[in-house]
């Protein structure tokens, strides 16, 4: 059986996530994902950083990419350790 660790209480902390996604997107999106910042890769995916302040918000991002057919790539929580070297 899979265990679940962390709290209810982590569940709905602040975060900060990458969101990659298939495509180069216009940069006139990054308002309407609240992101910031919005970084055309070479690779040919756009990678979106979003802070998020609880899961409720996270689906909300992802209603948001589906409506718009984005394929997805992927999204990582960055550690907040991380977050502050940039």
């Amino acid at each position: 059986m899979n265990e679940i660790h962390g709290s209810m209480e982590e569940l709905n902390e602040p975060g900060l996530y990458e969101f990659r996604l298939k495509g180069h997107v216009d940069a006139r999106w990054i308002n309407w994902f609240e992101a910031l910042s919005l970084t055309r890769e070479n690779d040919g995916t756009t990678l979106l950083t979003v802070q998020v302040v609880d899961q409720s918000a996270l689906h909300g991002l992802l209603r948001k990419v589906r409506d718009l057919g984005l394929p997805l790539v992927s999204v990582i929580q960055v550690e907040r350790e991380k977050a502050s070297e940039s």
